[in-house]
């Protein structure tokens, strides 16, 4: 079996990766999973920011669960969430259709009620057996989430893939695709919510769907308002920083921060800065810490696109139950050699500024752009986009075995790393970012970290 190269280096640095697990998966043919009712047929527009160029991809999420509750011991957790996922698709019906591209590459989901592709699945091997690999990278999602021929495109295909794989202590894993253009990561916690509900007898959604994607459409005539960093054109990639990241010699490593780390990395700052958000602090560490590594030009321009949830802020009225993408990436810029040369706080001071950028004016201004320049991808030259779920909610989804012993993102992107919620072998509740960059750089990158949160390299490398 794939096990991949994922490292998992927990507290940072304290430990050395796992050794490869061995196992087999045994799949049944895909099968299409269609609402349970019929619904209805009709064609949905897709808002300006959800169907941007950089959110065509497919985007997975895995979550492990245990058998800890004796009442479901004689249940069969394939056939309780397929069933689950037929009822929520009667009340999310546009996840059962597909995608079609229009005029000025608009999306418009045409609901046709063909279903979600679903995959059952068994393995020999426990949860226990898993032990740490649990925590992103995962090294087997290409066995726990099969890419089924053909369904991997973004138009014309199901817009869900589904596979639950069954576990021999009774416990199973539940792995998703997305594709992103239909939803962001709560939006897709709303929908799984949803699916528990159904597993655990409800006739109905405690919440219900909200479509409404007009709510972030461009307006009429559209209009830039606010500078855009993260969609800049003609940039100069000087330092061929993106050609780097699409390397063969990419590894997959992830790092845990947890109370000792992040009491470390505070203490780098003044007092007026240390009680920032944790997904604050940490941004603007890995930012830095990344930035080093890579070794640009002292000169070469690097950006910092924090990923800002729309929701709840102010004057943004986004509905409860709203599933679509609601979020935009206020980018930070800056030369590489005042990034590095300052103390971490610069690089604080600036995230902390982008983040309280994001408002009702700037996330129209992004669709507005989006509209006018052609649904441009975002700009990948010396950028590092970083978004936090650890708030999202995959760690509160119980179909009836209990809640999942992890759940979030399966890993990074060579762009992107995602912040998920992670309990260590030390029972220690911390945040765990998998990152994507070749062997060197990371291998660097881990030792400006291994600077910040006061650790001894020689004894740390010595167990890798």
């Amino acid at each position: 079996m794939k096990t991949g190269d994922g490292r998992r280096i927990e507290g940072c640095t304290s430990m050395a990766p796992s050794s490869p697990i061995v196992f087999s998966v045994r799949r049944s043919p895909p099968e299409l999973v269609v609402p349970a009712e019929k619904t209805r047929n009709e064609l949905k527009r897709l808002s300006d920011i959800d169907d941007q160029e950089g959110l065509r991809f497919q985007l997975p999420f895995i979550m492990f669960y245990s058998n800890n509750n004796p009442l479901m011991l004689q249940k069969d957790p394939v056939k309780v969430v397929r069933e689950a996922l037929a009822k929520a698709l009667v009340y999310y019906y546009p996840l059962a259709g597909r995608l079609r591209e229009g005029h000025n590459r608009k999306l418009t989901v045409d609901c046709t009620g063909e279903g979600i592709l679903f995959v059952e699945a068994e393995a020999d091997i426990t949860l226990e057996q898993l032990a740490d690999t649990i925590q992103p990278p995962c090294p087997y999602i290409d066995e726990l989430l099969h890419d089924v021929p053909g369904s991997n495109a973004i138009l014309g295909c199901p817009l869900l893939l589904i596979q639950v794989t069954r576990l021999l202590c009774g416990g199973f894993i539940l792995a998703v695709r997305l594709n992103h253009t239909i939803s962001d990561s709560l939006g897709l916690v709303h929908f799984l919510n949803t699916v528990s509900e159904m597993a655990n007898g409800a006739d109905a959604p405690s919440q219900q769907p909200v479509w409404q994607r007009e709510i972030f459409s461009a307006r009429d005539p559209p209009r830039i308002t606010c500078v855009h960093h993260e969609y800049e054109e003609q940039v100069i990639d000087n330092n061929n920083t993106t050609a780097i990241l699409m390397e063969d010699s990419m590894v997959h490593w992830s790092f845990f921060f947890g109370p000792k780390e992040m009491r470390s990395i505070r203490g780098h700052l003044p007092p007026h800065l240390r009680t920032s958000s944790t997904f604050e602090i940490l941004s603007a560490c890995l930012w830095r810490c990344r930035t080093i590594a890579l070794q640009f030009d002292p000169n070469e321009v690097v950006r910092l696109s924090p990923m800002i949830n729309a929701r709840g802020k102010q004057g943004i009225q986004v509905p409860d139950g709203y599933y679509g993408n609601a979020f935009a990436f206020p980018t930070a810029v800056t030369k590489a050699g005042l990034l590095c040369e300052n103390p971490l706080e610069y690089a604080l001071e600036m995230v902390k500024k982008k983040k309280s950028e994001m408002s009702e004016e700037y996330i129209r201004s992004v669709a507005d752009l989006l509209v006018i320049k052609g649904r441009p991808k975002y700009t990948t030259a010396g950028n590092y986009l970083v978004a936090d779920t650890t708030r999202v909610g995959f760690g509160a989804i119980d179909f009836g075995w209990g809640k999942p012993v992890y759940g979030g993102p399966s890993g990074a992107i060579p762009f992107i790393s995602f912040y998920a919620s992670f309990r260590n072998s030390k029972g220690e509740d911390g945040v765990v970012v998998p990152i994507w960059l070749p062997l060197p750089v990371m291998e660097r990158f881990q030792q400006e970290l291994l600077k910040i949160i006061d650790q001894k390299p020689n004894r740390i490398m010595s167990m890798l």
